[in-house]
């Protein structure tokens, strides 16, 4: 198997590392692999923020719903949509002028920004995933940053036009974390249309969660009277406490954004 396509068939989430650090030229490599990710009109609508004081991972390790192993990763990386540094090169460029002589309002960024500037960060973001990857160095998406953006946003010195779209911590796999099984993904007829979406039925939906429902079943973990994956889904993560909060945080932010 080509080796590039066997490093994004075998990757998985990694929690636990080891002691071994990730050393200067480990650390540039991941970040020049993120800088060369495809980029909207090569803007490069988003910024990276290492996480090294130790303080602030403790924090977020709290912040980002009680996540403790954010603390102990050897490389924590805030990716974060940013629009504020071509907005600020747009006046200082003179663009108020411009608008002035054309009769036109400034425009500022909008909901159609942050959505390409989200885009343009998540592409860096797994670009420097996959780089780590190829280095034997783990990884784990921390979609938790999304919640509670008022500590983030004061705890980082966020301006209005950038936004925090994901953690990420790296560092070299335990024993157990590296010989873990990767969880099952769904069969490809669930997840790819041909031309038009496809909503599936309600026997399609069945057969698209099969296996989950017998590892669920046979885990034993049927707590509150739950049956299957579906309700154990809604009521631990859909309609959580963490997602209702993150619902918040990002109305917050669209508001921020806009205002």
């Amino acid at each position: 198997m080509n080796s590039t396509i066997g490093l994004l068939l075998k990757r998985k989430s990694v929690r636990a590392y080891t002691d071994q650090p990730i050393t200067h030229a480990e650390k540039d490599t991941i970040l020049q692999a993120a800088l060369r990710a495809p980029t909207a009109g090569n803007m490069a609508l988003y910024s990276i923020i290492e996480v090294a004081d130790q303080d602030l991972k403790d924090r977020l390790a709290e912040t980002c719903d009680h996540q403790l192993f954010i603390a102990k990763a050897p490389l924590v990386l805030l990716f974060l949509a940013d629009y504020q540094r071509w907005y600020d090169y747009y006046l200082a460029a003179g663009v108020e002028k411009i608008c002035q002589e054309r009769g036109i309002a400034l425009r500022k960024p909008q909901e159609g920004d942050l959505l390409l500037a989200c885009c343009d960060t998540l592409i860096a973001a797994h670009t420097a995933v996959i780089a780590a990857e190829a280095l034997g160095i783990g990884s784990c998406y921390i979609g938790d940053i999304l919640e509670r953006f008022e500590i983030h946003r004061d705890l980082f010195k966020l301006p209005q036009y950038v936004l925090p779209v994901t953690l990420i911590c790296f560092g070299y796999p335990t024993p157990g974390q590296a010989s873990r099984k990767q969880p099952p993904r769904f069969a490809p007829d669930a997840i790819i249309h041909h031309n038009q979406y496809h909503r599936l039925s309600s026997s399609e939906l069945e057969t698209m969660m099969a296996l989950r429902n017998t590892q669920f079943q046979a885990s034993g973990e049927r707590p509150d009277g739950i049956e299957n994956v579906g309700q154990y889904n809604y009521v631990r993560k859909f309609s959580a406490e963490f997602s209702l909060e993150m619902t918040r945080s990002v109305r917050a932010m669209l508001q921020s954004w806009c205002s």
